[in-house]
């Protein structure tokens, strides 16, 4: 029996273990890999990201690197497993969580290998990109090419000198495609025109201007459900290598596959080796299903990370769970801290009983 039980060691399931640690809660982290790096493994050799080491830490230490300077992914998978062992947080790995079931105050846990727990209250930190989402398109199963999700990509080398489509208008899908232009044929297939800002402005990076102007922080996520189309942030020379380079291009979305290729808006058919979807991730969380928690588009049902109708039942690292900067490294701290301060008032509540 633990006082809370963390599902998911990533880095809002870390955030989480800091500050039931520092309650001096009796907790466990239930990790269904074999390390605390979340899905950071999972994606491309070269991502980097779009904030700097000062904005991009969990609570109570630092990011290794400058202090403006922009971390690349094992960077921080080295970050998230030193987390771990820097705080000595209860983890335990290749405990896969199945489902959740409550009988009056307590909750009880299985996971995939029969494993039993029982907790007060659970914090659910599996997070938003687990679930890769690939949109169905007309003929789809009919395409002899390749088709992948953009967490399946490692690195351009491995399919050089083919013709390539990458589909999404975000900053993955960007990201791909320049890189891939450099040894392939490629185009940017989006439904609307791709947003660009800088990633410096007046010598800033732009979440120093985030945080200034209250962006990146403002809890707007307590009041409304937001659903943001988010521009690319430019990182150097996107937007001038597809607009004016057209290396690569963009083009409007297709409109169906054919057996070796792809049909175009304009009715061209055109022959192409592999399709990249850069289309995100869906919510995912299979294990609350006999909690009856989740709506029927697979989101939990909460605001601010606290359940509307499970009590007990907490949530950290929900895409704009409290703000923009929810989902991201800078953002599950605060959010962590809110909800365990809602947490441990729970708990009071439960053990006065």
């Amino acid at each position: 029996m633990y006082d809370v039980i963390v599902i998911g060691a990533g880095q809002a399931g870390l955030a989480a273990g800091y500050y039931l640690q520092k309650l001096n809660l009796d907790y466990v982290i239930l990790e269904a890999s074999e390390q605390t790096a979340g899905s950071w493994p999972k994606y491309y050799n070269n991502l980097v990201l779009f904030s700097p080491v000062q904005y991009s830490s969990l609570p109570g230490l630092d990011i290794d690197g400058g202090y403006d300077s922009y971390p690349n992914k094992d960077t921080v998978i080295q970050y998230l497993n030193q987390y771990r062992n820097y705080f000595n947080l209860n983890v335990q790995t290749r405990k896969k969580v199945e489902e959740i079931k409550k009988s009056n105050q307590f909750f009880s846990l299985k996971t995939v290998d029969q494993e039993l727990y029982k907790a007060r209250a659970i914090i659910c930190a599996t997070g938003s990109f687990n679930n890769p989402y690939i949109p169905n398109i007309d003929n789809m199963n009919t395409f002899e090419g390749k088709l992948m999700h953009s967490f399946q990509y490692r690195e351009a080398n491995n399919i050089k000198d083919e013709r390539i489509v990458v589909v999404g208008g975000r900053n993955s899908a960007v990201q791909i495609a320049i890189e891939l232009a450099q040894v392939a044929n490629v185009s940017i297939a989006t439904r609307t025109p791709i947003k660009y800002i800088p990633q410096r402005l007046l010598g800033k990076d732009g979440h120093f201007w985030g945080r200034l102007i209250g962006y990146d922080t403002f809890p707007i996520g307590l009041w409304r459900n937001v659903k943001d189309k988010e521009p690319v942030i430019d990182l150097g020379g996107f937007k001038k290598a597809i607009e004016e380079n057209h290396n690569p291009d963009q083009r409007n979305m297709f409109t169906r596959f054919t057996k070796n290729g792809v049909v175009w808006s304009d009715g061209l058919k055109e022959h192409v080796d592999t399709v990249i979807f850069a289309t995100g991730y869906k919510p995912k969380f299979d294990y609350l299903e006999p909690l009856k928690t989740v709506n029927e588009e697979g989101n939990p049902l909460q605001k601010g990370g606290i359940s509307s109708n499970i009590d007990g039942l907490f949530f950290v690292g929900l895409h704009w769970q409290r703000s923009h900067a929810s989902a991201t490294l800078r953002g599950v701290g605060p959010d962590a801290k809110f909800v365990i301060k809602h947490l441990k008032k729970y708990l009071k509540s439960v053990k006065d009983k």
